[in-house]
């Protein structure tokens, strides 16, 4: 079993789906979870009281605002003195399409790119110095099947900010291998979350095509392989994006 016992771990986008059974999953294993809650900081209370504040830290912040990810980086490493595994896992997809007001698309695309890849870059670039220091780290970006197949009309912006969060993953495994820095992308397609249950419900006959595995996947498939990749196990996976998405797509 994967012990990581004395390791901190920064999760952004912790307070549901993916990221709050992530942070649940590194919690069992021993790590201890610096957990970034969105806007309010709400939702993390009843962890902190089953695994005490010594194991969980909660903080919050808008990573749509240019600097807000540099800060919760640094945040994270005040607690501990240290943060050992990145893992950004928040991510939005508000739809817009062609047809919208020139207004609306460029609003959304640059609040989409500022969360899903600039906030990103800036707390990747914050890890990478970060772990120079203390004799390396590993990085998690979870980006998405949008980023290797493309997305629905409304959501090309989303499918074009994870793409760059691949790109990113790539370039920071070649560039700071040699200082011990492993960075690692995990692509899921859809994930049953509360964010996307109501979408699955309601297309639940034609997703069903979709899904050889006959639904879309749990989070805690997500989690598992967070947990595996942040033990550093297999150093030399670096730079591999792992795909979760029941053979839905396959590259």
């Amino acid at each position: 079993m994967i012990n990581l016992d004395g390791k901190v771990v920064f999760v952004t986008g912790a307070s549901r789906g993916i990221g709050a059974v992530c942070v649940r999953s590194l919690l069992d294993v021993g790590a201890s979870v610096a957990a970034h809650l969105g806007r309010s900081g709400q939702g993390g209370e009843a962890l902190v009281e089953e695994f005490g504040a010594d194991r969980i830290h909660l903080l919050s912040g808008d990573l749509a605002q240019e600097g807000e990810a540099v800060r919760l980086f640094q945040n994270a490493v005040a607690w501990q003195g240290r943060v050992d595994v990145l893992v950004n896992n928040a991510g939005i997809a508000p739809p817009v399409t062609m047809d919208d007001p020139l207004e609306a698309w460029s609003a959304v695309w640059k609040e989409t790119l500022q969360v899903n890849l600039l906030s990103v870059a800036d707390t990747c670039r914050e890890a990478v110095q970060h772990f120079r220091g203390q004799g390396g780290g590993i990085i998690i970006n979870i980006a998405s099947r949008a980023a290797f197949r493309g997305d629905q009309p409304n959501a090309m912006h989303y499918a074009a900010s994870k793409g760059g969060v691949i790109a990113l993953t790539r370039s920071i495994a070649r560039g700071f291998a040699h200082e011990g820095v492993l960075a690692y992308a995990v692509a899921p397609g859809w994930v049953r979350t509360e964010m996307a249950e109501a979408y699955l419900n309601e297309h639940a006959a034609e997703l069903a095509q979709e899904f050889p595995l006959g639904d879309a996947a749990p989070p805690g498939d997500v989690a598992a392989t967070v947990v595996f990749l942040a033990s550093g196990l297999v150093r030399h996976m670096t730079g591999a994006t792992l795909d979760i998405n029941g053979a839905s797509y396959v590259r």
